[in-house]
C-alpha cells in the first residue's frame, strides 16, 4: 500500500521527483521562504531554485539576507517602464526553457499573478506536476491551472503555530532549538499519519533537503535516531513492524 501524504494525498515515493521553484520577488513575501520549501519538499527535491525581480528597487531588499542562506539564484529584471512588472515575462521564459531541457519533473510556481496562468497550463499538458503558492486573492484562473495551490495565509497561520511551540523549548540551547525546529520541518514536509507519527527514515531525508550540511555528529550522536531519543523532550518514538521501522512524533 503506498503510504500518502495526508494534506495533499501524493504518494511518498513522488518526492523523488526533481522540483524547479520559481519566485516573483515582486510578487510574494520573503518572510515565508522556509515554509514555501517545506511545501515544496512534499513533493520533490528542489534542484533548481530562483527569485526573479529588479533587485536595484528597495522592495527586492527582503530578500537578499535570505537567498545564500537556502541557496537561491537571483535573477535580475529591470523595469523599462515604470509601474510596469517585467519579472513575470523573464520568469516564463526560463520557466520554459527548463521544460524544454527535460531538468525537473516539477515546479513550484510562487506568486499571485494571473499572467502566469497559462504558463501552469502549458506546464500540466506536458505532463509534469505544478504546485502554486499565493495569496487568497490570486484569480481562480491561476489557480485552477495548477495541481495543488497553497494559500501563504495558510502558511502564516502554521508559521505562528510553530512559533507558538517554540515557547516550549526555552530551556534548550540555541543549537539544540535550531535541531527541533529543522525536525518539525521535516515531519511536516514528509506529511505524518492522522495520529501524527512519521517514520525515522523519511524525516532523516527531509532533514538533508533542508540542511545538506546535517549530520547528527554535530549535535555530539552518531545517528539520527540517538540524537531524536536524545530529545524526548519534544519527541516520542516507537518500533512498528516489529523493530524493523522506527517512527517519531511530536510530544503534546
Amino acid at each position: 500500500m503506498v503510504r500518502t501524504n495526508q494534506a495533499t494525498q501524493i504518494p511518498s515515493e513522488d518526492n523523488d521527483r526533481r522540483v524547479a521553484i520559481l519566485i516573483d520577488g515582486d510578487n510574494a513575501q520573503a518572510t515565508l521562504i522556509e515554509q514555501m520549501l517545506v511545501e515544496a519538499g512534499k513533493f520533490g527535491s528542489a534542484t533548481i531554485r530562483r527569485v526573479y525581480g529588479d533587485w536595484t528597487t528597495p522592495n527586492m531588499n527582503s530578500w537578499k539576507d535570505i537567498l545564500n542562506i537556502h541557496a537561491f539564484q537571483p535573477i535580475q529584471q529591470f523595469r523599462y517602464t515604470v509601474g510596469k512588472n517585467a519579472t513575470d515575462s523573464a520568469m516564463i521564459i526560463d520557466a520554459m526553457d527548463i521544460l524544454h531541457s527535460d531538468q525537473v519533473d516539477g515546479f513550484c510556481l510562487v506568486s499571485s499573478d494571473s499572467d502566469y496562468t497559462r504558463l501552469a497550463t502549458r506546464i500540466r499538458e506536458s505532463g509534469l506536476l505544478v504546485v502554486g503558492i499565493g495569496e487568497k486573492k490570486t484569480p481562480r484562473a491561476f489557480v485552477s491551472a495548477c495541481n495543488v495551490f497553497i494559500y501563504t495565509e495558510n502558511l502564516s497561520r502554521r508559521r505562528g503555530t510553530i512559533s507558538g511551540s517554540k515557547r516550549k523549548t526555552n530551556n534548550l540551547s540555541a543549537q539544540e532549538r535550531e535541531f527541533v525546529d529543522m525536525v518539525s520541518q521535516a515531519m511536516e514536509m514528509v506529511g505524518p499519519d492522522d495520529d501524527g507519527w512519521t517514520r525515522l527514515s523519511e524525516v532523516g531525508t527531509a532533514l538533508r533537503r533542508i540542511d545538506p550540511g546535517f549530520d547528527p555528529r554535530t549535535y555530539g550522536f552518531r545517528q539520527l535516531s540517538q540524537l531524536v531519543k536524545g530529545h524526548g523532550s519534544q519527541f516520542e518514538m516507537r518500533k512498528v513492524a516489529n523493530g524493523a521501522i522506527i517512527e517519531v512524533r511530536l510530544r503534546d
